[in-house]
């Protein structure tokens, strides 16, 4: 269903993960994210090539399911094991409806706040786009989390929507992201009303804050492996990355 959530005088108040939303979440990410379909072939591969034969694959805020399905028919693994985790129900929902067509049976749907999540023999975690609605206060403790429940060896892939250490860098890069938006569809309305929305629901850091919380966690290293304009992916290695 195509995104029109913000072209309607009903929508009102922050942005939530509800049914509203859910409805066209995939839609949106295709639409609101630069490369997203790029990314999500890179973050995939790189899952792949650090995966350990009986191990788990963690997607924090798996959204409608899109990662997993495509780490599914990467991975041919019969040991594989995929957990999603993301509280809001009406997404998860989506996602259950998507990963049940698909007939997976390696993969298992969690609603719960991901700082409530259990991270254990991991050798990927995947986070997408939701440590930026964590409070920054809380966003040690998540990272902490992840790294004591990868195994050596393993990987965190994060994704990130970031700021600039420049102001002029940043205040550049959202103008041409906005062109973006209107290039995918958007109206001046929409991108005015999801701004709005986001305000402090949606809290980025710089990329070298980025980094030094990664590198506070735990990680013994951490690099860019793609960015475009304000959005970036990490990847984050616990011991001796492959």
């Amino acid at each position: 269903m195509k995104d029109k959530l913000f072209n309607s005088d009903s929508v009102a108040g922050k942005f939530r993960f509800d049914e509203s939303v859910a409805e066209v979440f995939d839609d949106m990410l295709a639409r609101s994210i630069p490369y997203y379909s790029d990314m999500q072939r890179m973050i995939t591969t790189l899952a792949q090539k650090h995966y350990q034969e009986g191990s788990r694959i963690y997607d924090l805020g798996c959204s409608t399911g899109t990662t997993i399905l495509n780490l599914s028919a990467r991975i041919k693994s019969d040991r594989l094991k995929i957990i999603g985790i993301d509280s809001s129900q009406p997404v998860i929902e989506r996602a259950r409806l998507k990963l049940d067509d698909a007939g997976l049976a390696n993969a298992e749907l969690v609603c719960k706040d991901v700082m409530e999540a259990e991270i254990k023999n991991a050798s990927v975690v995947i986070m997408n786009y939701t440590l930026q609605f964590i409070p920054p206060d809380k966003r040690h403790d998540l990272l902490k989390k992840i790294y004591e429940g990868l195994l050596q060896g393993g990987i965190l892939l994060l994704s990130e929507k970031v700021l600039e250490e420049s102001s002029q860098a940043t205040e550049l890069f959202i103008e041409e992201y906005y062109d973006f938006k209107r290039i995918m569809g958007y109206s001046e309305l929409e991108i005015s009303r999801k701004r709005e929305a986001l305000d402090d629901v949606l809290i980025p850091f710089t990329t070298k804050e980025e980094s030094a919380l990664l590198g506070g966690a735990g990680f013994e290293a951490s690099s860019i492996f793609f960015k475009c304009y304000n959005f970036a992916s990490f990847i984050a290695f616990k011991g001796s990355g492959k």
